[in-house]
């Protein structure tokens, strides 16, 4: 048997609990479904989040949880891995083997893919990131390392001399991508480029020493960025027909809708700065959009009785 609810959100990270929030608030019944698989599980603190700076992002989304949750219509579902989605005839969207809902929300994230170096997540979210933007005051007069090959390492490097007192390019063995000018320009910025492949980590976790090379050089540094490749969580979006940018990430409008009737998106999976307090801000526009969507409508059987839509001529809207 399904059951009906007016939306399930679809990630259980600050832009799904957002999302949800907002949808309890407007009195409909919500459903997240969280798997847990959170891009900032490992991270120790994060910035810049006014009222909160700095915080432990798993504290966040605890916190996070228990305020959805003293909502009556909102429930979490801790642990699910959602692979089916469909939309159909009637326009209600089937979601897992169980659920049934007339609005969805799709605050899946992003993956990021990790460089393969011993004692990397010994470091992941302590030394390690992948943000300059999250992470990089933490960089001030500091020397460190930019692992990549990528010619956007031009840019990512530079980024991080709004801090940093120097940054070395290491490649991990592959050869750098970017072209004679992205050379000339790194060269320019005083940035050394190392094509060399990059063996361990040294130190222990919030004590980071060095990077060991395959020549056996050891760089001295206490703080590495990384980047080598992030992937939207499309697939569910993908099968329903959302159409998506250039770049690979769910097109949204400015109530969080995408293409597809029905379907609502926000967070890293949409558009914009990936920072924790851009994701619950498209998380809420979406949960104020998916239910403001609903407006005069009864929705799922167990909602109250709506009220009237104020967008109907002579409702003074």
């Amino acid at each position: 048997m399904s059951t009906e609810v007016d939306a399930v959100v679809v990630g259980g990270g600050a832009a799904g609990l957002a999302a949800a929030a907002w949808l309890a608030r407007y009195r409909r019944s919500v459903v997240v479904l969280d798997s847990q698989d959170y891009r900032s599980k490992q991270v120790e603190r994060s910035h810049g989040y006014l009222g909160r700076d700095p915080q432990k992002p798993l504290d966040l989304l605890a916190r996070g949880r228990e305020e959805v949750l003293a909502y009556p219509t909102a429930q979490i579902r801790i642990g699910e891995q959602v692979t089916h989605v469909a939309r159909r005839d009637d326009g209600l969207f089937e979601v897992g083997p169980d659920l049934v809902c007339h609005r969805l929300v799709l605050a899946c994230g992003v993956k990021d893919a990790f460089p393969d170096v011993e004692g990397f997540f010994d470091h992941y979210g302590a030394s390690v990131f992948h943000c300059p933007a999250c992470d990089g005051y933490e960089a001030r007069d500091r020397d460190v390392v930019a692992l990549g090959w990528d010619p956007h390492l031009v840019g990512f490097s530079a980024t991080l001399l709004n801090w940093a007192r120097s940054v070395t390019v290491v490649t991990n063995g592959i050869s750098f991508q970017g072209d004679e000018g992205c050379r000339t320009v790194l060269a320019g910025h005083g940035t050394d480029l190392i094509e060399q492949e990059a063996v361990r980590f040294l130190g222990d976790r919030g004590d980071l020493r060095g990077l060991e090379l395959q020549s056996g050089r050891v760089i001295d540094t206490s703080l590495v960025f990384f980047s080598v490749a992030h992937q939207p969580r499309t697939e569910l979006a993908e099968l329903l027909g959302c159409a998506l940018d250039e770049e690979g990430y769910v097109r949204v409008d400015g109530e969080g809708r995408t293409s597809v009737e029905g379907v609502y998106a926000a967070g890293d999976l949409v558009p914009g700065l990936q920072l924790v307090q851009c994701a619950a801000s498209t998380g809420a526009v979406a949960g104020v959009g998916a239910a403001q969507s609903l407006f005069g409508s009864k929705g799922a059987p167990t909602s109250p009785e709506p009220g009237p839509d104020p967008s109907t001529p002579g409702q003074g809207g």
